[in-house]
């Protein structure tokens, strides 16, 4: 491998000086001419210019294009696009140059492939090292809308409708991490994101998807809607953990066999309760009768939270370990018989600034 040329510079500003894996993803995405575009970055297209000795209306054509794929970021609009720098970490190239609909999971499954082998060979394992070394933790989980209603009580920060409700753009664009595993054969358990789509993106993030075509805009109602059908699939909503309701760019609706976080906190054998905080709520067998131990909740839980065990009659019956609960509520919104509820546990003051 050639060292010291703008591909090993690149990886090396990402934090993987030397990777060959990541050096065949840059090859990828890039020529060395446009390497050596990126490398020139953060500049204004005429400054790149002037520092590769290119005509300017070709820099232009090149940085847009590597725009468009998710390689650069623009300063300021999206649409007077002048002054540009390079992916500020592993995680948003990984994100913004797989999670588009401007690639196929069939037609590009060898990109797909390069980027698994990384993540799994040396993206998860230095994630994984990194969250050890959180102090706070920064995502929260927000329960299943469906799972809650009714409730008394519900904060707007932990009603998923009313923080849809309160952006003012929205837009949709695939997992990354889904959309990756289905291309590499490693089906998600939890839902199909090929078919449709879960990674919502608000404010700068929706405008940022919508104009380089990556993703589509969304009304409130098709939010809403596309909310429902998440927590039904039985994926998990989370957001920054404290009373904000704006200036949040994306909102993942997470599945542990996939997502990028879950997956590198298994690796480094790290709790999940260290890196994400529990909603206010807990899952609880209502109505022991009526459960007929289908077992469904325990597919659906993805903090292995639920057990079954044999009553006096011999018949399974679900148990719920409350310590292990995030109060997510897909299983509530699963389960057939209507055996389990939810209810809050934890104070408004559970959730920074969050007032009752």
């Amino acid at each position: 491998m050639n060292t010291g040329d703008a591909y090993d510079i690149l990886a090396g500003k990402l934090g993987f000086p030397g990777s060959t894996l990541l050096r065949s993803i840059l090859e990828a995405l890039m020529t060395p001419h446009e390497a050596k575009l990126v490398e020139a970055l953060p500049a204004s297209v005429a400054e790149v210019a002037q520092k590769v000795a290119a005509p300017e209306a070709d820099v232009r054509e090149s940085l847009d294009l590597l725009y468009r794929k998710g390689v650069i970021f623009p300063k300021g609009d999206f649409s007077d696009r002048d002054y540009y720098r390079f992916a500020r970490n592993i995680i948003q190239l990984h994100d913004a140059t797989l999670a588009s609909s401007a690639i196929d999971i069939e037609k590009d499954r060898a990109f797909f492939q390069k980027w698994h082998d990384f993540c799994n060979q040396e993206m998860y394992p230095r994630l994984g090292a990194m969250f050890k070394t959180a102090s706070v933790r920064i995502s929260r989980v927000v329960p299943a809308r469906k799972a809650i209603e009714g409730l008394p009580g519900i904060l707007p920060g932990e009603d998923y409708h009313e923080i849809l409700r309160a952006q003012d753009v929205i837009a949709v664009v695939p997992c990354s991490c889904r959309i990756r595993t289905t291309a590499v054969g490693e089906q998600c358990a939890h839902t199909a994101e090929a078919e449709t789509w879960h990674c919502l993106q608000f404010g700068r993030g929706a405008e940022y998807v919508i104009n380089r075509g990556s993703g589509r805009r969304l009304t409130v109602d098709q939010a809403i809607a596309l909310c429902d059908e998440i927590e039904e699939d039985g994926l998990i909503h989370r957001w920054t953990n404290n009373a904000t309701m704006t200036g949040v760019n994306t909102s993942c609706n997470c599945c542990r066999d996939c997502c990028e976080e879950y997956v590198s906190l298994d690796v480094a054998g790290m709790p999940v309760a260290d890196w994400w905080e529990k909603s206010r709520y807990e899952a609880y067998v209502d109505d022991l009768e009526s459960c007929s131990g289908c077992q469904d909740c325990i597919e659906r839980c993805q903090f292995e939270a639920i057990s079954m065990y044999r009553d006096k009659d011999g018949e399974l019956k679900a148990a719920i370990d409350k310590d292990k609960c995030f109060g997510c509520g897909v299983c509530v919104v699963g389960c057939p018989y209507g055996s389990l509820k939810m209810r809050t546990v934890r104070p408004p003051e559970h959730i920074p600034g969050a007032v009752a």
